[in-house]
């Protein structure tokens, strides 16, 4: 990785780098949506990044803490753009007890096949007690 053109990186080419967005186009619309934080606080698309810094990511469901080891300005393959950051352990127990929790809401049974039958209307008229 350069570090001769990679000592000032805007933040929303950072994530994109990093992988954390498809484009840099949702990376921007991200930041400026404040769904990410720069050592707390709310940041503009052009917010040079730092190393050291904190990066607070929300992406759905799921929020990830990092902290920027490296900068980069291309896009590189995946390995290579995991050694950008660390995520902390909090973040990454916290992501996997949102995904169990998503995984078991998914998996419970829901008894949704629409609209109720004649019968099943007239069963329920019955069980309420509006009927004759």
């Amino acid at each position: 990785m350069d570090t001769k053109d990679d000592d000032k990186v805007r933040i929303d080419k950072w994530l994109w780098a990093a992988r954390f967005f498809k484009t840099r186009a949702l990376a921007a619309q991200a930041v400026t949506g404040g769904k990410v934080h720069v050592n707390g606080d709310r940041v503009k698309p052009a917010y040079v990044t730092k190393l050291a810094d904190e990066l607070t990511i929300r992406k759905g469901h799921y929020s990830y803490i990092v902290t920027v080891n490296a900068l980069a300005r291309a896009r590189r393959p995946a390995r290579e753009a995991m050694a950008l950051y660390t995520e902390s352990a909090a973040s990454q127990a916290t992501r996997a007890a949102v995904a169990e929790e998503r995984r078991l809401i998914a998996t419970h049974p829901t008894n949704h096949d629409g609209r109720p039958s004649k019968r099943n209307r007239r069963q329920l008229i019955r069980f309420r007690g509006k009927g004759s």
